[in-house]
């Protein structure tokens, strides 16, 4: 198991003769090389190099060190390098507005920070200055006021790897912030190595990747995901791994294509992103047998899109839906024939299947009482897992609001069957009544071919307001009207551009934002106790 831990990770992949091959869409930002390939052992002198860096800079065991810079999987190696010298490594996405980043460094009391000139620039631009949120700040790519530029470390030797006890932080990542400012999740070996990681570092029939595939991700790497999904990759040998770091399809489809993916993990936002690539009828995608999607439920004409471009005589979609603060919670497997229904109100990708085996429960409650609910009854639901986490940065006494008897809120609304299936209803705060604005959103994606993007917004006083991003920018009213008409009531649509929908670094939609954009403080239907 100590194999598995991040530290000494890469090490132990190059003394067991791993030959995977990385490929990258572009090159890190902690290395100068302009390289876009590398094998392990390259990983593993890189990953050493990095904690060489931190040591110099004079972070020591137990130390914080917060990670804010462009998305790309170094989040994950720097994470990995502070690890190895016993340091704490906190990975906050640059994309977060520069007020939100000011309060998380508040509350983290970094030793150091690790950044880019170009996102301290922007911070300050903003009127935040982040290196007066750590005692020290190291920039990887030029000189900046108030920083340590990188050659003033380089050549520093970093100390043997140090291991922390199972119990004690092992990293801290942040949740998406859909409803607000991200929360900062502190996990232990115990937590995410022992309960995430082991469980997906097995092969697992079918699902996991095997060493003839050619394995891509498109993510977030400043969220956990990232993290534990390298620790259990890399421990499975692929032949190939390939790491995106953006969802733009420009940037994307070269490089898709050029190491065309036997597996692919990405987060929904991408894949809806791609949708356009895989119509095409060269598309990159001929190759896959296995997609598989984290963070969000995804749509059903998405799924459809994706298993209809590959070649493979049977491909399988994984749908895996769990929180940052847990881990996984429950999967399911869609198959071409369990999507193949058109513009229905059935549950499809919304059925979120079942806990996953021997490692979780779920108990589905009233939100009022905490009673359990009948089979069928909607309700709030909680979880009881192995791999929680051990609290949040600034903020413990939300965890344990959140906590009770080893049960978990999760601030997700769903509705149990009795065979222990779950239906996924809406975040709490986010909840319609009697109703889904998820369910309405995906049939929205159903009907409407021409939606990016559909999101409903509920409030308690009016109708819901449907917000919706089309591919030119425009939706004819009797489209609507036709597609709507067995819907609940809803307020007229709201056409915006892209770029214009508030998104956090996964791409889910920063719902209370845009609420507060198009609602003029409207209040919500849920009370937001549970977010």
């Amino acid at each position: 198991m100590k194999t598995l831990r991040p530290g000494p990770f890469f090490d132990a992949l190059a003394d067991r003769g791993t030959r995977t091959r990385v490929r990258l869409s572009r090159p890190l930002d902690i290395a100068h090389d302009g390289r876009t390939a590398y094998g392990v052992e390259d990983i593993a002198h890189l990953v050493a190099r990095a904690a060489g860096w931190l040591a110099g800079l004079g972070v020591a065991r137990g130390d914080r060190v917060a990670v804010i810079k462009p998305n790309h999987w170094d989040y994950v190696l720097l994470a990995c390098a502070a690890a190895r010298i016993g340091a704490v490594p906190a990975l906050i996405s640059g994309g977060l507005p520069p007020g939100t980043l000011r309060l998380l460094l508040e509350r983290l009391d970094a030793t150091a920070l690790v950044t880019t000139s170009d996102t301290l620039a922007a911070a300050r631009a903003a009127g935040s200055d982040l290196t007066a949120l750590a005692r020290r700040t190291l920039t990887l790519d030029a000189p900046a006021p108030g920083a340590v530029p990188l050659d003033d470390v380089r050549g520093h030797r970093a100390p043997a790897p140090r291991h922390p006890s199972d119990r004690d932080p092992l990293a801290i990542m942040h949740t998406s912030g859909t409803t607000g400012v991200p929360k900062l999740v502190v996990h232990t070996t115990d937590s995410l190595v022992h309960r995430i990681v082991a469980a997906e570092a097995r092969r697992w029939p079918l699902v996991a990747s095997r060493r003839d595939d050619t394995v891509a991700q498109a993510t977030s790497y400043a969220h956990g995901r990232g993290l534990a999904w390298t620790l259990s990759v890399f421990w499975l040998a692929p032949r190939e791994v390939v790491l995106l770091d953006s969802f733009e399809p420009r940037t994307a489809e070269p490089v898709l294509r050029a190491h065309r993916p036997t597996v692919l993990e990405a987060t929904p936002s991408a894949y809806v992103r791609w949708q356009p690539l895989a119509a095409a009828p060269d598309n990159p995608f001929g190759h896959v047998r296995l997609y598989l999607n984290t963070f969000d439920a995804v749509h059903p004409p998405t799924v459809r899109a994706f298993l209809a471009a590959t070649r493979r005589r049977l491909p399988l979609w994984v749908q895996v839906w769990g929180q940052s603060e847990t881990g996984p919670l429950t999967f399911r497997c869609f198959t071409r024939g369990s999507v193949r229904a058109l513009g229905e109100r059935h549950p499809t990708t919304r059925d979120l299947g079942r806990p996953v085996p021997g490692r979780t429960r779920l108990r589905v409650v009233d939100p009022a009482t905490l009673r359990p609910v009948p089979p069928g009854r909607p309700g709030l639901v909680l979880a009881r897992t192995g791999a929680l986490c051990a609290g949040y940065v600034g903020e413990q006494e939300r965890l344990l609001a959140k906590s009770a008897d080893g049960w978990f809120a999760t601030g997700d609304l769903g509705v149990a069957s009795r065979s222990g299936r779950l239906r996924l209803l809406d975040r709490e705060v986010d909840a319609v009544p009697g109703g889904s604005c998820v369910e309405i959103e995906d049939v929205l994606h159903d009907r409407l071919p021409d939606v990016v993007e559909a999101v409903v917004l509920g409030r308690a006083n009016g109708v819901p307001l449907p917000v919706l991003v089309t591919r030119d920018g425009t939706l004819a009213r009797d489209t609507w009207r036709r597609a709507v008409a067995d819907l609940p009531p809803l307020g007229d649509p709201v056409l915006l551009p892209l770029h214009r929908l508030p998104l956090t670094a996964t791409g889910k939609v920063r719902r209370q934002e845009l609420r507060d954009r198009l609602l003029d403080g409207a209040s919500p239907y849920g009370t937001g106790q549970w977010t």
